[in-house]
């Protein structure tokens, strides 16, 4: 009966898309049946000759290993047993990728890549973690339970390197003059006790004497710890000390349709501005058994406030004002293979600062290697965050380091020599590298770059001394790249458009041809004439050049409705020439554009790939120049695709439901509908680590909040507003949503409406919900954006 029904749905959807006439009950129900069954993940096996790579061509509850081999090529589905017995696929390789140490169900495994010979290191309860191999390859580091240990490979012992302890050290409690002249009154009176304590004492000392020596005894009081890393001449240990901010405030989430019956509470974030940790850097010195933490007095510019607190500072007070030190982040060290030389990516935690830092860790003082400093924020693909050092390494030469940089305004490769510190830039242009890895024998750089055209994603080779840079992948589109562990062959997936991801296999060389081994498509999917959206640029009214994606729709000139979509995230590229994540927007936009709509797509101020200046455009006002750019693509659809400008709505989730709102209260004559998505209403309600970046903190700029947030712009709505909000949204909080109901509700608004899902967090997952969702956005267009 089951197979029945599913048949009679498959013919009911092929007689839709035959039709060329989309319907919201099929492009929002389960992707697998509606697009296909999508590849992720590949991974190669050690010898380089097999691929493996998540599938669910057969539309099962979750996706299966599949695997293929680089000569038949042809893609089989990995039985559980042979799956279960693999080696992880990620780990630490030795200097000469001979052996691997990696972690599986937290236990330690060693593999030796040229027998595939698997020795498992450990079988503990307590989970192993971050393992490494020392400097002289003899042993095996790795933490447990906030430790440092070495594993012996072979002789097989387990030392423990750290002994760090919670709490402080009881100090045994000194005898006042009193007690002391009794003792000793004492003692000389009785000769037993005199040859009692005598004895004792002896014990004692031989006792300690025969202990085996242990790790330093380290109290952390109430911190973590945490990046415990042992030096490659085994003489320090590094580690990082985080004490938890008091006072800081959690949301609450209630879900209201539970198995119990009862409203229960979610576990949720806390509130931008709020209380944030401490950090400390320490070196342990093993020989002197002595651990000291490591000072950031001298590190340059450590003082400097932001600019935009001038805005606040009273005039007579600010020479007077104490100017204290920022806090900051240490990330993990970089060694050089011979211990030479110890590299440290430090962050302020205002984000306006990255450091890297050349650290020496016998006297503990820090020199720059490089600063990056933004008055907005430090960012952009390969940079990292504040627990990442992003991409960075030492090359074989022992003293040349590589980073990124938005130096020069876009995300490029830098070397700087550690004993004379001089710099060189070895990518220069206006794109940006995404991706980047070392080749083995670190006389290349691997890298994915947009250097052909923002909306693509090429695989290149390029020589560590910089030079011509060889583009390995010729399919257009996105091409994210796995490179085989003997670096003779690319495994990929790629997609474009209109075509969904496959997977891919060619030789490395250049013109090498592909050899698709995935074919995901349903024939659902084949049978409807999926648009292929141009990729134009319009003027902003600051005169930038903007990327859209353009769905031309028909009509007479002059009179055609249009629809803007925006997307989330804000820091997030969509208009590109690869299947997009938004798929289901995607294929929505093809059934608007089948109901007479022209649909744009705007990677508007704030997206990814096109540089440090696009990225931080939207510094300390949200709902600026990322808003005036959906206001001059209405403004260009007017002028070069015959759209009626009384006919524009707009729509989008998360950061989209956000700019929804702002346009629908600031620009009210220029949208005359729009659906806000799970939108952010007020900034001040929102996570730290994102909101921080962009407006600085509520108690600090409150001007960039009260300029950024929709709800204080509420009374300038006149079109037609839908809010639709998942209740169980632990991202953007549904407490957004109610505040600005009520906040329409005291203003009188009578053309708005807000829809409750209750089972939805911020993505949604449900079919029901996604149709629900998408039937009155569609609702709202077609009775607002058709009126005559």
């Amino acid at each position: 009966m089951k197979k029945i029904l599913t048949l009679i749905a498959i013919t009911c959807f092929c007689m839709q898309l035959n039709a060329q006439h989309l319907s919201i009950e099929h492009i929002m129900q389960d992707p697998k049946f509606t697009i296909g069954a999508l590849p992720s993940s590949i991974n190669w096996s050690e010898d380089s000759r097999m691929i493996y790579f998540n599938w669910n061509p057969f539309r099962n509850k979750a996706d299966s290993l599949y695997s293929a081999s680089v000569t038949e090529k042809k893609p089989f589905k990995v039985p559980p047993q042979t799956r279960r017995a693999l080696p992880s696929f990620n780990g630490v390789y030795s200097r000469d990728f001979s052996k691997k140490i990696y972690t599986k169900n937290g236990d330690l495994f060693l593999l030796d890549c040229k027998t595939m010979a698997v020795r498992q290191i450990t079988n503990t309860v307590e989970a192993e973690s971050n393992p490494s191999f020392n400097g002289k390859e003899s042993k095996i580091i790795y933490s447990k339970a906030s430790n440092l240990y070495s594993f012996n490979l072979s002789t097989g012992e387990t030392e423990q390197l750290s002994n760090f302890l919670t709490g402080t050290k009881k100090t045994e409690t000194k005898a006042n003059e009193q007690e002391k002249w009794l003792k000793k009154d004492q003692l000389s009176l009785f000769e037993v006790l005199k040859e009692r304590a005598d004895k004792k004492k002896q014990g004692e000392a031989i006792a300690k004497e025969d202990l085996p020596k242990r790790a330093k005894e380290i109290y952390i009081e109430d911190k973590r710890v945490d990046i415990q890393t042992l030096s490659p001449d085994e003489n320090y240990i590094t580690y990082r000390l985080t004490k938890s901010a008091t006072g800081a405030k959690n949301a609450v989430v209630p879900s209201y349709v539970t198995e119990s019956g009862f409203t229960e509470d979610l576990p949720a974030r806390t509130k931008v501005g709020a209380p944030m940790p401490t950090y400390e850097f320490w070196v342990y010195d093993i020989k002197k058994d002595t651990a000291l933490q490591v000072s950031t007095k001298e590190i340059e510019g450590i003082d400097e406030q932001p600019a935009y607190l001038s805005e606040y500072a009273k005039k007579d007070t600010t020479k007077n004002k104490k100017v204290e030190a920022r806090k900051v982040i240490f990330n993990e060290p970089i060694w050089s293979e011979d211990g030479k030389y110890c590299v440290v990516v430090v962050r302020s935690q205002d984000n306006k600062d990255r450091w890297i830092l050349k650290l020496d860790v016998a006297t503990r003082k820090l020199k720059t290697i490089d600063r990056q400093r933004d008055e907005a924020w430090i960012g952009g693909p390969g940079i990292g965050s504040n627990f990442s050092t992003g991409n960075i390494g030492i090359l074989g030469d022992n003293q040349t380091l590589y980073y990124q940089s938005e130096e020069d305004g876009y995300s490029h490769l830098y070397v700087a020599n550690l004993a004379t510190g001089a710099k060189k830039q070895l990518t220069k242009g206006k794109f940006e590298i995404q991706s980047l890895q070392l080749s083995k024998d670190k006389q290349h750089f691997y890298f994915t770059s947009n250097e052909e055209h923002p909306g693509e994603q090429h695989f290149y080779r390029m020589a560590v001394t910089g030079g011509d840079r060889v583009r390995l992948t010729k399919m257009t589109g996105s091409n994210q790249v796995v490179l085989s562990p003997d670096e003779t062959k690319l495994a990929y997936l790629n997609s474009y458009s209109n075509r969904p991801w496959e997977v891919y296999i060619q030789d490395n060389t250049v013109n090498a041809p592909p050899s698709q081994i995935t074919k995901s498509q349903s024939q659902q999917f084949k049978e409807y004439k999926w648009r292929e959206p141009e990729v134009i640029t319009f003027s902003a009214k600051d005169g930038a050049e903007v990327y859209a994606r353009l769905y031309e729709g028909k009509g007479e000139k002059g009179k055609r409705p249009a629809v803007i979509f925006v997307h989330g995230a804000g820091y997030l590229q969509n208009v590109h020439k690869w299947w997009s994540q938004y798929f289901r927007e995607y294929m929505f936009h093809n059934m608007l554009v089948d109901n007479g709509y022209t649909v744009l797509d705007i990677d508007y101020r704030g997206s990814a790939g096109y540089g440090r200046d696009w990225r931080t455009g939207i510094y300390r006002f949200m709902g600026g120049k990322d808003l005036t750019d959906q206001v001059d693509g209405a403004k260009w659809l007017v002028e070069t695709q015959g759209v009626d400008p009384k006919k524009i709505g707009i729509y989008g989730g998360s950061y989209g439901g956000f700019i929804t709102l702002m346009a629908m209260f600031t620009t009210p004559d220029v949208f005359a509908a729009g659906a806000a998505l799970r939108p952010v209403t007020d900034w001040a309600a929102y996570n730290h680590p994102y909101t921080a970046n962009i407006l600085n903190e509520p108690q600090t700029d409150s001007i960039a909040y009260r300029k950024s947030s929709p709800i204080y712009y509420a009374d300038g709505l006149k079109g037609n507003l839908l809010i639709c909000h998942g209740m169980v949204d632990v991202n953007v909080h549904y407490q957004d949503a109610v505040r600005l109901a009520q906040r329409l509700i005291e203003l009188k608004k009578e053309n708005w409406e807000l829809a409750s899902y209750p089972m939805e967090d911020h993505g949604f997952v449900e079919p029901t919900s996604w149709m629900d969702e998408y039937k009155r956005i569609f609702k709202l267009f077609e009775t607002t954006l058709k009126k005559k």
